[in-house]
Parts: C-alpha cells; structure tokens; sequence
C-alpha cells in the first residue's frame, strides 16, 4: 500500500513537472509573438510619423497599381479603362490624386485659367443659358390688376471644344529607378505643355477644335446697351503707333466704359512687352500710373486694379488689341472634362517611352460686357 502510494506521488509530481515545461514553453511562444507585435507596431508608428516628403504622392493602392504597374512597367491589369472596347484606344483614367496635381500646377502656370470661370463637365458637349436681359418688372397699385410682363431674352452658350494633348517622354533606364519621381515629372511635363497650349487658345483660338479666345470674338465700339451679344467693346488708344500723350485718359475710360459690378474683381491682362511700355506712362503730373504690389505675393497694380502677366497677348501695334480689361470670372468660360487620360507608348520612339496624355477643353466668351479691349489706333 505504501509502495502504491509512492508511486501516485512520484507521477504526480512528474505530471507537474511535465506540465510546468509546456506552461513555459507556452509563456516563451507568448512573449515572443508579444515582442513580434510591438515590434511591428513600433515600425508603423515610425513610419506614419517620419514627416512626408513635400510633393509626396497619396499610397493609395490605385496610384501606386497605377504608377509602379502601369507607368512603369506597362502593366494593364486592373487598370480603369476609358474605352470599354480597346482599352489601348482611349488611354488609362488617370487616379484623382495625379489629376490633382496636374490641375493644381495647370491653375499656377496659365494665367486666363487662374482668372477664368472653369466647370467640370462629364460629356465632350456644354451647353449653358445666359439672360441677355433682366426679368421686366412693373408698378401698380395695391388693389389694381397684375398685368403680365415681358420674358427674358436667353442666349446659348456652347464652347467650341477641342482635344488637348501632351506627349512627354522618358528612357526605361529613368523608369526603373526607383529613386525617380515618376509621378512628380509625369504632372510637371503634362501641365507644362496643356498651360502652352491652352494659354494661346483662351487669348486667340480660333474655336476650330479648340476654345474659341476672347480676342477672336467680334468687336465694336458700341456700348454695352446697343452692342450685339456675344461682341467685346472696344476703345482706341488714340495713336496709330501705340499710346496717345495723355494715356491715362484713355485708360480710365477704358475701366469706366465696364459697369461697377463687373469692375469688383475685374483684372488688367497684357504680356511682359506690353506691361514694360505701360510701366513707363506717367500722369500730367509726373506721377507713375503703374504701382507695384506692396506685399509680395500680391500683383502689380493700374489705376487701382492687378495686372496679369499673358505672354499670348499681342505687343503694341497697329491694329492690335494689346490690353484687355475685365471681370474674367463672369466674362470667359473653360469648360474642361475632368479626368485625363494617359496612354503609354514605349515602342514609337526606342528606347524612349511616351505618355500620350489628352484631355477635352473648350472656352468661350460668356458675358461680353464682363471683357473690355484696348487697340492700337488713332
């Protein structure tokens, strides 16, 4: 009986033992994946505080499939097509992000755009209604009858629209170095060239696939009240050859030949030629017309109001409308289909590969009477 007992005693103890060695192998796999966690967390924490690179692109899963699979390597899988048929045919929507920055540097570099009433449009057409004359109103007595009124006049709009394209290249070498920002080039070279493109349209563009520019709109010297809509006014500079010898006469009627509620917000727009002549002008008194801005960042001022830099705006001559005046933001309308489209080439120009990108833009004059012009004439 006592040997029996011994040997209950003397499992149990070695069940104990056996089952304190699990316990702490059991504790040691703990504290190791314990320590494995932290580990991981204290990275992220890390990560998430290490300050962003300026110009950094969003780690989104589509902008990182779309610059490191499709820019990069050419990969096509999982990337949103614009043409349901051929996917090659349309190009690739371009992510928010990217098109954000493309837009974001578009509105630094063209000066029309900056000034500009712009709307997001979903179809290459636009078309938009515009009063041509208030609603008619009337007087009459407390009791008396409500004859009817007259019904405004309406006028459409549709800006003429063409295909804006750039067509950036860069070697394999530059797009497999990870080092390279390829987002960060890709927007610069794209806003850079649709800035060139769409700068010249919206001043002098045809409206022949491409927005038809406030200085190719029919002019006259007739005031707001008898003009034809969709005419800008016009003065003269009172010199066949440039500016007559009391120019701020003539400048002033300019600005007063614009109704009062247009004039808040309205802008002086001529190119670097242009502004160096106008620099120069004095009053009869010797003062100088044009003043700088007072504090950088803001613009240069005449008579009062900002100038704006055009380089697409003609020099001073004969016949040419070198300076315009006006509220652009009622006055000129873009009307631009948001996404841009990227297609990529690398087999036309090896060992180069091109980023065919393209977008819709369209612009026209809006309100006439927002816009005024100044030409060279006696």
């Amino acid at each position: 009986m006592d040997m029996q007992n011994e040997t209950d005693a003397m499992a149990a103890s070695f069940d104990l033992v056996t089952r304190q060695d699990e316990a702490e192998k059991a504790i040691t796999v703990l504290r190791s994946d314990v320590d494995e966690v932290k580990a991981r967390l204290d990275k992220v924490s890390r990560a998430a505080a290490r300050p962003a690179i300026e110009g950094a692109s969003s780690n989104s899963a589509e902008v990182k499939g779309f610059i490191d699979g499709y820019l990069r390597r050419g990969s096509e899988a999982e990337i949103k097509s614009i043409s349901g048929v051929t996917p090659s045919d349309g190009g690739y929507a371009v992510p928010r992000e990217i098109d954000a920055m493309i837009a974001s540097e578009l509105k630094e570099i063209s000066p029309i755009r900056q000034l500009a009433q712009v709307v997001q449009v979903g179809s290459a057409g636009y078309r938009k209604l515009v009063t041509t004359g208030g609603t008619a109103s009337g007087w009459v007595g407390e009791t008396a009858g409500r004859p009817g009124t007259e019904a405004p006049d309406f006028a459409e709009i549709a800006p003429p629209t063409g295909e804006l394209y750039a067509n950036p290249a860069a070697s394999q070498s530059m797009l497999d170095d990870a080092a390279f920002d390829l987002e960060g080039w890709l927007a610069s070279e794209i806003a850079m060239e649709f800035a060139r493109a769409e700068g010249a349209a919206f001043v002098g563009g045809s409206g022949v696939d491409q927005p038809l520019g406030f200085l190719s709109s029919p002019v006259s010297l007739a005031g707001d009240a008898v003009r034809p809509f969709g005419s800008l006014q016009y003065i003269g500079s009172g010199d066949a050859a440039g500016f007559a010898t009391n120019p701020e006469s003539r400048l002033i009627d300019l600005v007063h030949t614009m109704k009062a509620g247009h004039r808040q917000g309205a802008s002086w727009v001529m190119n670097s030629s242009t502004l160096s002549e106008v620099r120069k002008l004095k009053t009869t008194d010797g003062a100088f017309l044009w003043q700088p801005g007072m504090v950088e960042g803001q613009p240069d001022r005449l008579l009062g109001y900002p100038v704006i830099e055009a380089e697409d705006m003609p020099d001073v001559a004969a016949g040419e409308f070198p300076i315009a005046f006006g509220n652009f933001k009622a006055g000129y309308l873009i009307a631009e289909r948001s996404a841009t489209q990227i297609l990529r080439d690398p087999f036309t120009n090896k060992p180069f590969v091109h980023f065919y990108a393209t977008k819709r833009v369209g612009g026209q004059v809006l309100d006439s009477a927002a816009i005024k012009l100044l030409r060279i004439e006696a």
